[in-house]
């Protein structure tokens, strides 16, 4: 097998910086492709908490003016796996996050810094005789990468093949017109084949123009963003483009995610101990103020926004409630939405719990004690929440679309009755929908051989990331030979 070398480019990776699962993806996939006999090296933008984390690195190039700022290259490890960081000050180093300020307000410069950080990648791609094979970038911030090598490749450099991740197709980065003059393209670039996009810069369609193949995070969602539904306006695109689009599921890092070793909750246990879950579920009932109980325990660890069906949810508290069960509920976003959830938890006290922020270890500790999550999200590329739950012996309760459609089976009764199911589907994100949903899963729990087949079948379920990581290594290997 010959040895790869892949330049991953992407805004964020566990566990230096995180605000969702891309994070989680990029910071797990190097080690799926060490199995598949590629060295994989990392490349984010140096925010002040990833330098403080790193902390000292091996300077390797300078850039006097990168986008107009002055900027350097340091080196450094993500885990047992090679990592770059584009130290620019005046791009990153910022009080608030990756994205925005501590406000919740996006930088109004968010162009011009992600801008660099695709324009150093290209730089980086195929330069010198230890470049890399190719470039693999994530997500609108690091999408002008295929760009840049097209229209603009460094001089001397070896043109690599490149791909691009979609992680979410409404998230685009689209900007006005006016900046194009400022990315350091040629004229050429401005067209529809190129950047342009709607008469403004489209950073992700730039990418999904240009790069070499476009993958999903999930085989349904492949298929979807071919409509306008789920398409958001680059359905065309997509469909020109079909037979350069692939979707590859997400997995999660069983290093993290094993409810045998979890540090994070308050009794370990595995398929054949589940009855060790209950410490963990009296600790997320005192950790949320809920009144104790052996009654479903539903949790949600979610941003709460539209695209998750965050407003529907809050329709259907009350019908929760009705019907014997309880909410724990951790994650902020919209802020309407924030005080819906906060007036439900002061309506039934005790059975509803919200905490409006995100903690890492929190999660954990939900994942093993909740009886089922809810993830009715309109649209869902992959999902990592309800693969936590299925690993975790928390049944999922979702939405058919997406990932998750890829990953839950329902628990209808052609599947209980074969023992294969592992979870709830509903086809609409609605309170009819969601309503029944959650009573469904309320019956199911005080059936507890059914439940306890559901949680077998889930935590039995393979989400590694080795699948994934053989399927990406093996769509390397097509694009570098198709180039050469």
């Amino acid at each position: 097998m010959t040895a790869l070398s892949v330049l991953s480019v992407a805004s964020e990776a566990m566990p230096l910086v995180k605000t969702g699962g891309l994070a989680d993806v990029v910071g797990a996939l190097p080690a799926a492709l060490a199995e598949q006999g590629i060295r994989t090296t990392t490349l984010i933008p140096g925010y002040g908490p990833v330098l403080e984390k790193i902390g000292k690195a091996r300077k390797l190039r300078d850039w006097d003016s990168l986008l107009g700022e002055p900027a350097r290259l340091l080196s450094a490890r993500l885990g047992d796996h090679p990592l770059l960081v584009l130290d620019a000050p005046a791009f990153y180093r910022r009080q608030g996050g990756p994205y925005a300020d501590s406000a919740g307000r996006d930088w109004d410069d968010n162009w011009r810094r992600f801008a660099a950080l695709a324009r150093a990648a290209a730089d980086l791609a195929g330069a010198g005789k230890r470049g890399f094979n190719l470039v693999h970038a994530h997500d609108w911030q690091a999408a002008l990468t295929p760009a840049y090598l097209r229209f603009a490749p460094p001089q001397g450099a070896r043109v690599v093949p490149s791909v691009v991740t979609i992680h979410n197709m409404a998230f685009q980065g689209f900007y006005d017109a006016a900046v194009f003059p400022r990315l350091g393209l040629p004229q050429a670039a401005w067209s529809v084949d190129g950047v342009e996009s709607y008469g403004g810069v489209g950073f992700l369609k730039a990418g999904l123009q240009s790069a070499d193949a476009i993958t999903t995070v999930s085989p349904t969602y492949a298929w979807e963003i071919r409509s306008p539904q789920f398409g958001m306006g680059l359905e065309g695109l997509i469909q020109a483009r079909s037979n350069r689009v692939h979707g590859i599921l997400n997995g999660i890092d069983p290093a993290d995610w094993n409810p045998a070793s979890d540090p994070h909750l308050a009794a370990t246990y595995s398929s054949r101990t589940l009855a060790a879950r209950k410490a963990n579920k009296r600790a997320v009932e005192a950790a949320f103020d809920l009144e104790p109980g052996d009654g479903p325990l539903f949790i949600v660890v979610s941003r709460l926004t539209w695209q998750k069906g965050m407003d529907v949810l809050c329709e259907v508290l009350d019908h929760l409630v009705g019907i014997g069960g309880r909410l724990a509920l951790l994650g902020a976003g919209d802020k309407a939405i924030e005080q819906q959830l906060s007036a439900a938890a002061q309506r039934h006290p005790g059975r509803i719990g919200v905490r409006l922020a995100y903690d890492e270890g929190l999660s954990h500790l939900m994942q093993g004690g909740g009886d089922a999550i809810l993830v009715p999200s309109r649209f869902e590329p992959c999902g990592l929440t309800q693969l936590y739950g299925l690993a975790y012996g928390c049944v999922p309760v979702v939405s058919r679309t997406g990932g998750l459609a890829d990953t839950v089976i329902d628990a209808n009764p052609a599947a209980l009755s074969s023992g294969v199911a592992t979870g709830i589907q509903m086809n609409a994100v609605d309170y009819p929908a969601l309503a029944m949903a959650v009573s469904r899963a309320s019956d199911l729990y005080y059936r507890p051989d059914q439940w306890r087949r559901l949680q077998h079948n889930g935590m039995k379920a393979d989400f590694s990331w080795s699948a994934s990581g053989a399927a990406y290594a093996e769509l390397y290997r097509r694009l570098i030979k198709e180039r050469q």
